[in-house]
């Protein structure tokens, strides 16, 4: 991010304590997987990690995309974030879920797989939401818009596991 300031600001934190935490809380809820170390290590999570980094890729494609106007910027921001929340992204995601709920013995390259499915099961819904946040939401309310998309993909990757068996 050569030249601009990475942002980690205490809303963001706030934001992804709570939006993430309960995403997942409902997922594991309707699972019958709840546990207070999940919820905790989500809210962890959500956090640092998704606190941090996704305002921040934010702010940078809005840099990237300057040269473009019309169709194409839209279109170059939405394949942008699409980039982002990859299958690595969900199998990231679903092994913490692994990791604080005492399974992490579980975790193996099966992930992966189960993310992959996940993600090209999801691509239309996900394109979707990806162009409304990147193009209609001001990037100052887009990680929020980002949270709440990805608390209810939530439930579904933590269905997915279930799911894509």
């Amino acid at each position: 991010m050569r030249g601009k300031e990475l942002k980690y600001t205490r809303r963001d934190i706030v934001r992804g304590v709570f939006i993430y935490a309960s995403g997942d809380t409902v997922a594991a809820l309707m699972l019958n997987e709840f546990s207070w170390w999940r919820m905790l290590g989500l809210a962890l999570v959500g956090a640092s990690f998704y606190a941090f980094e996704i305002p921040n890729y934010f702010s940078w494609i809005e840099r990237k995309v300057k040269p473009y106007s019309g169709f194409k910027l839209s279109m170059v921001k939405t394949g942008l974030a699409m980039l982002y929340f990859n299958p690595l992204w969900i199998a990231r995601h679903l092994f913490f879920i692994r990791l604080f709920s005492g399974t992490a013995g579980s975790v193996s390259w099966d992930l992966l797989r189960i993310a992959s499915i996940s993600f090209g099961v999801n691509i239309p819904i996900s394109l979707i939401a990806n162009y409304i946040i990147q193009n209609k939401i001001n990037l100052k309310y887009r990680f929020l818009a980002s949270a709440i998309f990805s608390a209810l993909m939530a439930i579904y990757y933590a269905a997915s596991v279930t799911l894509f068996k």
